[in-house]
């Protein structure tokens, strides 16, 4: 497993934007599809992006398409997720994940083993 602290949340304006960043230890992390889910209040807990273990693959909700932009740094352990044009709907409590090598399709969270505490956006309107 590898231990994983997120930060960059913070409150912001509706079309405004923030980055995201996951920091991971442990020598796994370039080996590693991240991936950030995010959790609003009184909902389940959903799959936001995910990026192969090289950069080269990416993949996204529907809802943030074209709006959030993930990316990784392994010379840094460590992933980050761009956020603009953000909307209220966005809110929530983002948390960023890592799943083995080969989860290269893996949207649920059954398919990460280690979870970072989580780093609350809100989206004011």
């Amino acid at each position: 497993q590898v231990q994983l602290v997120e930060s960059g949340g913070g409150l912001v304006q509706a079309g405004g934007s923030l980055r995201l960043s996951c920091a991971a230890s442990g020598r796994t992390f370039s080996s590693r599809v991240m991936g950030w889910f995010r959790q609003a209040p009184g909902e389940e807990r959903e799959f936001v992006a995910r990026i192969s273990w090289a950069g080269g693959v990416t993949y996204y909700t529907d809802s943030v398409k074209g709006r959030f932009t993930i990316s990784r740094d392994n010379a840094k352990n460590t992933v980050y997720l761009q956020m603009n044009t953000l909307k209220s709907e966005d809110t929530a409590v983002y948390y960023c994940a890592a799943g083995s090598p080969f989860a290269l399709t893996a949207v649920r969270e059954a398919d990460f083993d280690s979870w970072g505490q989580g780093t609350q956006v809100t989206v004011s309107s």
